[in-house]
This record gives C-alpha cells, structure tokens and sequence, in this order.
C-alpha cells in the first residue's frame, strides 16, 4: 500500500519557520506526536497562530463536547477530510457518542433532538452557503440554544472549515503515517 504525500510540507518542531516552532514544541508536548494538520499549518506562523488562538478561546465556549464533535464530523464529512474524520470518530467515541450516533453526526442529524436542530441549522451555512430558514434559527431558540451558543457554534463550524480545508487542500495524510514514511526512508 501506498501511503499519500502531503502536498504541502509536514513540518516537525525544528523544521518549521522559526516563528511556528514554539507553537508546535508546546503541542508535541501536550499530545506526545504532532498531528499532520499542525505540521503542515506550521508552514505560516500566521496560520498557525491564528488557528490556534480561535482554537483556545473556542475551548473556553459553552458548547459541550459532544455537541463540538458532532459539528466536527458533519464537517470532516462534507469536506471529505480524512484525518477529520479519523480524529473526531475517535475523540467522539472517548466522549460517549455511540457509533450510529456518529453515523448520523456525519449526515448533519444527532440522536439527541437539541443537538439535530443545531446541526440542520449549521448545515444551511456551511453545506448551502445560505441563510438558514427562520424557523430553523426559532426552533434552536426555543429548544434552548442562546445566543452566545449558536454564535459559538458558528465560530466552532467554521474552524472545523478551515482545518478540513487545509487537509483536503494539502491531501494531508492521515496522523501517523508521516512518522511511519520517515522511518522507511531511514531504513
């Protein structure tokens, strides 16, 4: 089998450009590997801060984590991001999501009604780039979504965008596989 070659360079800790190397030092540490994604976004500093400040604050939300990985699945889904959607079936299912409950989370649908409402109203953003119906923005409302949190939500979507984006764009491979061509190539 062959494995895919990012399009765009996957950077570690020391090859990255000087101004992304504390970033991604602190990650390697928190998580023990650097993800793919990182690697490559550790290409532009910018980029890479940028992502990981709208990361951090978005972690201080109020949205709860199940309700972050089922937006984050619809996402990887519609993008077609395979690391996406390697990551979030594994975060999910450390966070309680059931398998047919991540199966519907990729259709833009949940399970838990509260979540399904969300996720119909989401999808009119990022899948139809339009103007989610008004009944859609009431039925959040009235089932309890307030504002801050469909905001957040918003926010969250769109993160989740733009990390799909990046990995469809750069045919970033899947986590694991880099350090794995690495060693071959040392071999």
């Amino acid at each position: 089998m062959k494995t895919r070659i990012s399009r765009f360079t996957v950077h570690d800790d020391l090859s990255a450009p000087e101004a992304s190397q504390p970033i991604l030092k602190g990650a390697l540490a928190g998580a023990g590997q650097l993800p793919n994604f990182l690697g490559v976004l550790g290409g532009s500093p910018a980029a890479l801060r940028g992502y990981t400040r709208f990361r951090a604050e978005l972690r201080h939300g109020s949205l709860p984590v199940i309700t972050l990985e089922r937006i984050s699945l619809a996402v990887a889904e519609h993008f077609g991001s395979e690391p996406g959607l390697q990551l979030h079936r594994r975060v999910a299912r450390h966070a309680g999501l059931a398998l047919d409950d991540i199966a519907l989370a990729r259709e833009w649908d949940a399970l838990d009604e509260t979540d399904a409402i969300l996720l119909r109203y989401l999808k009119e953003l990022v899948v139809s780039h339009t103007t989610p119906p008004e009944h859609l923005h009431e039925e959040a409302r009235e089932r309890g979504w307030t504002e801050e949190q469909l905001l957040e939500a918003i926010a969250f979507a769109s993160l989740e965008c733009f990390t799909a984006m990046v990995n469809v764009a750069g045919d970033v491979p899947l986590d694991g596989s880099h350090e794995h061509d690495r060693q071959l190539r040392a071999a």
